[in-house]
Order: C-alpha cells, then structure tokens, then sequence
C-alpha cells in the first residue's frame, strides 16, 4: 500500500465541532447555520424530511432518536387535526392528500424501526424500543397484557372499520357528485358571464375553483385508501412482532414463556399504540374533512350554531334525560345536572331568537320609515304618460298569465322592432287597468288623448278572410280594429279548421300589439321630443360630430332639427341614417331656411333608402303618376312669393282630384298593387297635405326622390 502525499490530505483543526458527531463515524452534524439555511428554503426542508423517512426505513435507529421522532408523529397529528377543526372551507385544506400521505409513510417507517429494535433488543427490557412505547404499554397495560391486547384492538377496531371506512364512503360519494355536477355549474359560469352578472375574472376564478374542488375530492377519494392500508399495517406488525418475539426471546435468547409474553407484548402493544394512536387523530381529521362539504364557517360555528338553533330539542332532550333520572337504579345526579344544562341552553336560545326578531322587526320599522314617501307634490299632476294602454278587468291575464307569449313581452319585442326600422327609441307604454271600461276593452292613449280602442275575448281568436270578406265560420262578427276589416272572433277549437281554410288567425294579444303599433307609426312625429333628438345627436359616432359643430347652433337649431324629423316620421320615412339626413341639412341651410324646403331636399337625399322602402315583392317602385293637367293646376293654385307660398285650389277642384285619387288607388288594389303616388317635387308637399287626411297610408314621392337604380312600373295616371 502506497504513502499518501500530505497535500492530498485535507488540514485537520484541532478545535471542536460544535455540532458533534456519531460515534464511531467521521460524518459531522449539520450546524446551525446549515439548518437554518435549509429550513429558510421550505422545497428543501420537505425533500428532506422525506429522505429521512426513507433513510429510517432503511438504517438502524438508536431508541433516543426514535422517542424524539415518535413525539414528532404525535405532534404532527395533532397539528393536522387542529386544522382540520379550524378552516371554513374543505380547499383551505386542499394539501391534506399529500399530507395524509407524508404522515402515513413516517408512522409506517417508525414501526419498522421500533420493530427492528423490539426483536433485536426486546430481551434487554422493556426500554429496549426507547421510553414513549415503554410509558404508553405501561400505561395501557397495567401489568396485564391481555388487557393492552383488547385495547388496541378495540382502537383498531374504531380507526378501520368506523372512522376510515365512514370517511372513505363519504369521499367516494362527494368525489362522484363532485365530477357529476361539474358541466352544469360550468355552463352556470358561463350564462351568469353572458349575462353580464359576473366579469371575466371572476368567471375565471369560479373555473378554478371548480377545478380545485373537483381535484380536492378525486384526491381525498384515494387518500382514504391510505388510511385503510395503515390500519392493515398496524394489525400486520402488532401481530408479527407477538409471535416473532416469543419466539426470539424463546430461542435465542433463553427467556421463559412467561417472561418472554410479558416483554414483548407490552413492547408490542405500546408500539401499536404509539401508531395508531396518531393514525386514529388523522383519521379523524379526515372525516372532517370531507363531512364539511356544504357547511361554511369553522367546525364549532358550524355545529353548535346548528344544534343551538332549533330550542325545541334541546328542551325534549332536557325533558328526556330528567325523566331517565327519575328511572329506579339510574343515577340521577348526572341526569340531572345534564337535563339541567339543556333545559338552560333551551331557555337560552328562546330567548336569544326572540331578542333577535324583535331586532329584526325594529330594523325593519325603522327602513320602512325612511323608505316611506313623502307627500307627493302637486307638480306630479302635471306629468303626461306619453303612451298609455287601458285595459279592461277581464284582459288582465294578457299580462299576468299565459301560455304563449306575453302582451308585455310583445311590447317589448315591438319597440325594438321599431327602434330599428325607424331609428329612434319609441317612449315606454305604461300598462293600466281601467275599471271604467268594459271586461273585453282596451284604449290606446298618447299623449293621454285617445287614439284608438277596441274589444278583444280571452280564449278566442280573430280570424279575417285575406280578401275582405265575412268569414264562414260560427262566432261573434265584428270590425279589425286596426284597419277595419270584417273580422269574426271564434274558439280555439275552430283553429285549425280556419287555417286549412286560408284565413288569418290572431291572438287576442296580438291584435292589441298590432292596433298599438299603426297608432305608433302615425303618431312617431308627436312622440320624438327635443330630449329624444338631442339624445340622438349626441349617440352619433364621433366622425359626426364635427358637423354637428358645424351646423348647430350658427345654422339650424336643434329645435329645427327636430321639425326635419318629425316631418320624416310623419310619412313613416325612417330616420335612422341620421348622418345622411344631416349632410342633407348642412347642404339645404346654405340656400333656404324654410323647413320644408330642407325637407325636401333630405328626402331626395334619402332616395335610396326610399325607395328601398317601398319596394314591391317583385322587386319594383310601382308608381301612380299625376297627369300634367293636375301638375299644372297645383302650380297654378300656390299663392305667395318666395319661401311662403300656399296651396289655395277651388274646392270643387279639391273634390275631383280626392275622387281620381281613391279610384285609382281602387283599381291598382284590385289588381294587386300597392303604388305611391309620383309628383313634381314642386308640389309634392301641397299633394301631401291633402292626402294625409283621407289617405295617410299613402305614399307621395317627387320625381327627385326616385334613385337612379331603383326599378320602376308605372301602373296608371291620375
């Protein structure tokens, strides 16, 4: 063997370590130093925990270092099931899996090494496995290693077949149900987002937590098994280290039978107790664990806030245990004394539920006080519903109850409907019960003046022969409010057979909805206020603004703004492409300052969108066409210079263009048209104001208004 050079031999201090050493060994101790720079890390402390169960599993363990560790596991159950009692909510805990099994390997690892010790040792006395498993089997035993055996067994007993089992049913149903339900609470998630009652962060949480929860119970499912595997273990070892100990001290180490029972059990049975004792706290632990599903706030708030609530029973338990007490042989003091203690927790509660709803009643009063309203001012008298529906007793149910679609909800769908075909927000309609009308009536109010009524009948429908004829079919005839067409109300039975038959049939709420929406459209010119135009021009986008800027006030008026618009909406022009008809404005102001004038010209602006409006099904403008004869004569009957002309024809002449009107329009019907009337743009608004009183449905365009693009038919001259 070859001489080792100095250099290779590290300098040897000739101080002592000050963290000591093993005997025997050159393997020094960490310092402090070095602990605390590893606990500071906590991945590293937990690796290395988890090494020294592996390594205990593995070398020899001198009984001091096993007592420490022995109290460690004590400790450490303790711990858990402290936490377990504490938290609010079973995923403050989610770690109890993994910590399930951490603890289960350690108590595992320290019976191998207090089983190494017990039959290596055992024959010394019982010391031998350190001074924890000596006390507990002292103590537990009492000089009597029968009754350690029953003991433990009973303890085994308890952990495996009661605590574990009932804790691992309880996860496998909760896992089960768990995983169950997820897909439904995550479409809840996403409807409650569509719904705009929770925000995107939120919606995310909830996600996540729905995970974790999910995680948690799959998790705690298989944790159980731990557990149960854990009592089997300890059954196992307590069993062998009886019999291999006999035997040992027996055999080898000359021990008699009586002697070699007594070491070995009490040895055994300590050990055992040392175990299982913390596996039963775990166990516990995790039977509350997973029984809190569903229950919020700590275990004592939860339990005792619950069996305290209910004053009833714990007066019939109070009732129950005196009555025990008065049994012949059965001690009564304790009876008593706890029949007493219930009887006083009882009165307590009563009295607390009733301290609490009188609180409950006066803080109430004292928000109905202040939510009570003062005296309604006179000033309120003078407020206007815009739109006003009355109905009569007997049509209540159109908006409580039904099977279809409510009248209420047809309302609703009615002012979208226009809001976008005309382009603005109808006012709401303000929904009455009249008493003064009859059960079947209804009125149509704007304004608070009446602009229509009618009869409608709960349980039938209105049915019309498309071509204007009495319908053949039995029940009460009468008028279509709406248009005044021959209508006839009959039983729903008879449905059926007036749809084979081609009649229309409507339901009593839509015969309502539709009356309210003719009287809307010819009333939308009323309706649009200088709020609502103002409101409009301040929605435009921004690029509109500037000309907006432009144009009012140093131009026109938001007042005169408004006048344009009414004016549309009085021909049911819609008013939805409010730049255009702006642009239209900027270009009319600069020549006219007459309103009808301006008019005008945006209507010629909005030819396009005209015309598209009164297109036919084949995809055409049919057109009636003033002769020159009458174009002549308008222009002959304006009187006035300038912007202030009027119309001022002889009445007899008046009453022949109404009657060539109403007998063209007449025949383009029964032909299957539905023309608009096409004049000079000269004297389109004088036509148009005569029009409107015996025809108002009627469409009057100048030539001005027809686009270039749009498909014309000509279908008769007046």
């Amino acid at each position: 063997m070859s001489d080792t050079s100095s250099s290779d031999i590290a300098p040897r201090s000739d101080k002592p370590s000050g963290g000591g050493g093993f005997a025997g060994s050159g393997m020094a101790l960490p310092s402090v130093t070095d602990l605390r720079s590893l606990f500071a890390r906590p991945d590293l402390a937990l690796a290395f925990a988890v090494l020294i169960i592996l390594v205990v599993l593995i070398l020899p363990m001198p009984a001091p270092l096993l007592d420490l560790l022995l109290a460690i596991s004590i400790t450490f159950s303790i711990l858990v099931l402290m936490t377990a009692l504490f938290i609010h909510q079973p995923l403050e805990f989610s770690s109890f899996p993994t910590i399930l099994l951490i603890a289960t390997m350690m108590r595992l690892a320290l019976n191998l090494a207090s089983t190494r010790l017990i039959l290596s040792e055992g024959h010394t006395g019982t010391d031998a496995a350190g001074q924890v498993i000596q006390a507990f089997g002292n103590f537990v035993m009492q000089g009597n290693f029968v009754i350690g055996i029953i003991v433990f067994a009973i303890l085994v007993i308890v952990n495996f077949i009661v605590i574990t089992k009932g804790s691992g049913r309880i996860a496998e149903v909760a896992a089960r149900f768990t995983l169950d339900a997820m897909p439904g609470k995550q479409m809840a998630i996403d409807a409650d987002l569509s719904a705009g009652l929770i925000n995107e962060t939120d919606a995310r949480d909830r996600r996540r937590r729905l995970e974790d929860e999910s995680s948690f119970y799959g998790a705690m499912d298989g944790a159980s098994k731990f557990v149960r595997g854990d009592a089997i273990a300890g059954l196992l070892i307590t069993f062998i280290n009886i019999i291999a100990g006999i035997i040992i001290g027996m055999a080898q180490k000359g021990l008699t039978m009586l002697d070699a029972a007594q070491t070995y059990t009490l040895l055994t049975i300590g050990d055992g107790l040392v175990s299982q004792i913390p596996a039963l706290v775990v166990s516990t632990a995790a039977g509350l664990l997973v029984s809190k599903a569903g229950v919020d706030g700590a275990a004592d708030k939860a339990l005792f806030g619950q069996l305290s609530g209910y004053p009833k029973a714990l007066g019939m338990s109070s009732f129950v245990m005196v009555v025990m007490g008065l049994l012949p042989g059965v001690p009564m003091l304790p009876f008593f004394l706890l029949g007493g203690a219930a009887g006083g927790l009882a009165w307590n509660a009563i009295r607390n539920q009733k301290a609490a709803e009188v609180a409950s009643a006066r803080i109430q009063v004292e928000e109905q006080a202040e939510q009570v309203p003062s005296e309604e001012p006179i000033s309120s008298a003078l407020h206007i519903d815009e739109l006003r529906l009355e109905l009569g007793y007997g049509l209540l149910p159109l908006i409580n109850e039904g099977d279809g679609d409510l009248l209420t909800d047809q309302i609703k769908a009615l002012r979208r409907q226009i809001a976008s075909e005309m382009g603005f927000v109808m006012p709401s309609v303000r929904i009455l019960d009249n008493m003064q009308l009859e059960a079947s009536s209804y009125m149509i109010k704007v304004k608070e003046v009446d602009a229509g009524k009618g009869e409608v009948h709960i349980g039938q429908f209105m049915v019309m022969d498309p071509n204007g004829q009495q319908v053949d079919l039995p029940g009460a005839h009468t008028t279509e409010p709406t248009f005044g067409l021959p209508a006839t109300w009959i039983d729903a039975s008879l449905r059926e057979e007036a749809d084979f038959k081609g009649y229309t049939v409507v339901d009593p709420a839509t015969v309502i909805s539709t009356h309210l929406t003719e009287i809307l459209k010819s009333n939308m010119s009323e309706l649009l206020s200088y709020a609502e135009v103002q409101k409009l021009l301040d929605e435009l986008p921004q690029e509109h603004q500037k000309l907006i800027d432009d144009i009012i006030p140093s131009q026109i008026s938001v007042t005169g703004i408004q006048r344009i618009l009414q004016a549309l909406l009085a021909e049911r022009t819609s008013i939805r492409d409010l730049a255009t008809i702006l642009e239209g404005v900027a270009e009319a102001v600069s020549f006219t300052s007459d309103t009808t004038l301006i008019t005008e010209h945006v209507r010629s602006r909005l030819s396009r969108q005209i015309c598209a409006t009164n297109q036919g099904p084949q995809g055409y403008v049919a057109l009636l066409a003033m002769s020159p004869q009458w174009e002549m004569k308008f222009g002959e009957s304006l009187v006035g210079q300038g912007e202030d002309r009027q119309l001022a024809m002889a009445p007899s002449d008046l009453q022949d263009f109404i009657t060539s009107v109403r007998e063209r329009f007449e025949e383009a019907a029964l032909e299957g048209e539905m023309p608009v009337l096409l004049t000079s743009p000269g004297v389109r608004p004088y036509v148009r104001s005569i029009i409107e009183r015996f025809r108002p449905q009627t469409v009057v365009l100048s030539q001005s208004e027809i686009h270039p693009q749009a498909k014309l038919k000509t279908v008769g001259q007046i």
